[in-house]
């Protein structure tokens, strides 16, 4: 599963939902691509479908230069209480959500862009609209990763 996350009403928070209207179909049936947007909800229920991997695509807090592609693996706090809120996205909270409905978080990588500025307003900055490409081309290499991972198995 690869999520597109963020706010497309708060600058470079949408971030996630932009990589993800840009990536094109994937080839492998087993790869679903959606853009959640602030569908927390959305996003828990359908990974009650026991994915083997979750590729979120989010834009993270601003930790040096604006724009800086980040990709790292990592494990939901299991014993997190996040709340939940169904009109809002935040991963701990989706990932609380998972287990209150009995599933299982799959092993998840985050293709994150640092931000510029979460102001109210339509539109990335320049910076993290410039960080888009490499995004895509970034979730791509993870995605084939992650199959090749699944196929030696």
């Amino acid at each position: 599963m690869v999520a597109g996350i963020g706010n497309i009403f708060f600058g470079d928070d949408g971030f996630g939902p932009e990589v993800v209207r840009r990536l094109p179909p994937h080839p492998e049936s087993a790869v679903r691509v959606v853009d959640y947007g602030i569908r927390g909800m959305h996003l828990a229920y359908d990974l009650l479908d026991q994915w083997d991997a979750l590729v979120l695509i989010d834009a993270v807090p601003n930790r040096g230069t604006p724009g800086a592609l980040v990709v790292f693996h990592t494990e939901p706090d299991p014993t997190s209480a996040a709340p939940l809120d169904a009109h809002a996205m935040n991963p701990d909270a989706v990932f609380a959500g998972v287990r209150a409905l009995g599933g299982t978080v799959p092993p998840t990588v985050v293709v994150g862009c640092q931000v510029e500025s979460v102001a109210e307003g339509i539109g990335l900055s320049g910076p993290v609209a410039a960080a888009v490409d490499a995004a895509v081309d970034a979730v791509d290499r993870v995605v084939a990763d992650l199959l090749n991972t699944r196929q030696e198995v």
